[in-house]
């Protein structure tokens, strides 16, 4: 199963190490649970805590913490003692016999950090250095979003950009007036181009790709000629069933190498701040807010340039 079982290979090596700590704790003679350590390490200073401080401070959760304390205070190994300044709330301590515990186990502490420390050097790979760094890795960027962006990457590579044709003109009408009424209305610009995309779009100076994904259209975005200089980013809208396979992005980058062989030096484009992941894109792409150019559209609130 290799790496698609890592959790449960390092459950099980998590669980191996539990049931021979157990026996480590009893060669010791000391009469604690071995999951309680953290919470008990935590306590051993002395410093009266609460179970939220314990939490962060050994990088549990609250739930978690709050088990073992229950067990703890069961076995009589730690006590509840009132907040002197909110009598709502209580802190945690060694008893006298967890105090008693904490005295006994330091013997224990160091022939366990002389076996452990052992144990790393005799391997080809310090497993402690490991598994920091792991737990940076996945604090940066989590395995759901990096197995999103694998998904992503992988399914882009089956999505085909086209050029604009007759036979895709139903499809571009459809794909931009389910996203537009969506969110917001169709308006009267929207008809204009969507239904006649050759009059006002095409013959005009400009362009219109068409992605395609498995040879069904998924997405569609369009390049209007504004002058000599610049063309306006319009019209892009991807189906909801293609949502996460980057199809926006391999649309908005078709669009920015577009311009520039047609001699564009601005790249246009109206949004509204709603569309986050849509803004999110715009500035992936390289496009910077401005303001001051009159819009058609009631549902713009934002307007981009790109200096190509």
């Amino acid at each position: 199963m290799g790496k698609m079982a890592l959790g449960s290979r390092l459950r099980r090596l998590s669980e191996q190490l539990t049931d021979q700590a157990g026996q480590v704790y009893k060669l010791y003679n000391i009469d604690m649970n071995p999951k309680w350590f953290p919470v008990f390490y935590a306590l051993a200073e002395g410093e009266d805590k609460s179970i939220m401080q314990i939490a962060q401070e050994i990088g549990h959760s609250h739930p978690s913490v709050s088990t073992i304390v229950k067990e703890m205070l069961k076995s009589g190994v730690a006590q509840e003692t009132p907040n002197k300044t909110d009598a709502r709330k209580t802190f945690i301590r060694l008893t006298e016999k967890g105090n008693e515990i904490n005295t006994r186990i330091q013997a224990q502490y160091a022939d366990v950090n002389a076996a452990v420390e052992n144990a790393l050097n005799e391997g080809q790979y310090n497993l402690w250095k490991a598994i920091e760094e792991w737990e940076f890795l996945l604090e940066q960027k989590d395995l759901l979003k990096r197995v999103q962006d694998e998904k992503k990457l992988r399914e882009s590579k089956d999505v085909q950009v086209v050029d604009y044709t007759s036979a895709y003109q139903s499809a571009f009408r459809e794909l931009n007036v389910e996203w537009i009424s969506q969110y917001f209305k169709m308006e009267e610009s929207d008809y204009k181009a969507l239904d006649h995309p050759d009059e006002y779009i095409l013959n005009k100076g400009g362009h219109i790709f068409i992605a395609l994904y498995n040879n069904e259209p998924i997405g569609a975005c369009a390049l209007i000629k504004m002058d000599n200089d610049m063309f306006e980013l319009a019209k892009m809208a991807v189906s909801p069933k293609a949502k996460g396979k980057g199809i926006g992005y391999l649309l908005g980058l078709a669009g920015v190498e577009k311009a520039r062989q047609l001699g564009a030096k601005k790249l246009y484009l109206e949004s509204n701040t709603i569309l986050k992941p849509a803004i999110n894109l715009y500035h992936k792409l390289g496009f910077k807010k401005v303001n001051g150019i009159p819009s058609p559209y009631e549902r713009c609130n934002i307007q981009m340039i790109l200096e190509l």
